[in-house]
């Protein structure tokens, strides 16, 4: 169960599944759409370019990280697209909530498929520095190891908001 809930944190991280931002309560849903959207978007691109930098992508691995990248994105928009979606739900039966976040888990898990999938090639193509960077830095998105979290009331380690 412990490894389970380190590698769904670890996905929750690389992919910024979780990373919203909300627009406050007095701005109507239409207009609060596009900056959460914008800043969503924002998440994924810095995390992105964090991993860029710190797993050290060499020119010659830039084939398979672009298509690490595009599916970071891609997952990032479709997790945007759904939350956004629940978000906007309002009086849902038990019944529908539980179905709404059901389609959400699904989406993840498919997402978290594709991601592993394209990371696969790029992982293999890492040289062994670059191998123990990305284990450590895929290790630390652990809530164990108190690193990176997302959603609400969400705050990183001190360790882990150093690192970034």
């Amino acid at each position: 169960m412990k490894k389970a809930l380190v590698m769904l944190a670890t996905a929750v991280a690389m992919s910024g599944a979780f990373a919203q931002t909300s627009a406050p309560a007095s701005a109507p849903a239409s207009a609060s759409a596009p900056a959460a959207k914008a800043g969503h978007e924002r998440n994924v691109e810095d995390r992105i370019t964090f991993l860029h930098t710190k797993l050290k992508i060499t020119p010659e691995q830039e084939t398979q990280w672009n298509a690490f990248a595009d599916v970071m994105r891609n997952n990032g928009q479709t997790m945007g697209q759904l939350f956004q979606q629940r978000k906007a739900a309002t009086n849902l039966s038990a019944l529908d909530d539980m179905k709404q976040y059901a389609t959400i888990a699904q989406a993840h898990a498919d997402g978290m498929k594709k991601l592993v999938d394209a990371f696969d090639p790029l992982y293999n193509s890492f040289s062994p520095e670059q191998k123990k960077l990305a284990d450590a830095t895929f290790h630390q998105g652990g809530p164990e190891s108190g690193g990176r979290h997302h959603g609400k009331g969400a705050r990183k380690a001190p360790a882990a908001a150093a690192a970034e």
